[in-house]
């Protein structure tokens, strides 16, 4: 198997892209629940976490990032 480049286009089909999506909705809202109840720290701890992992983002930027991966899927064209 090789890696996908990131030029060329992705066949997702349409399980996996349920897949996908129930994952990213998730993740929303575990970013949603954890700043409303995680305290003081959780801004600062997300955006360590989130540059240790290259994206530099505030919590608002990954709930937007996760929005708009949510909607590629909702609205990409049909294969």
């Amino acid at each position: 198997m090789t890696l996908r480049q990131p030029h060329e286009d992705a066949l997702v089909f349409a399980e996996d892209a349920t897949v996908i999506r129930r994952t990213l909705v998730a993740c929303s809202k575990l970013l949603a629940w954890a700043e409303e109840n995680a305290g003081p720290g959780f801004r600062e701890a997300v955006a360590a976490a989130s540059q240790a992992a290259g994206l530099s983002r505030s919590p608002t930027d990954l709930a937007h990032d996760i929005s708009l991966a949510i909607d590629h899927l909702d609205f990409s064209p049909s294969a």
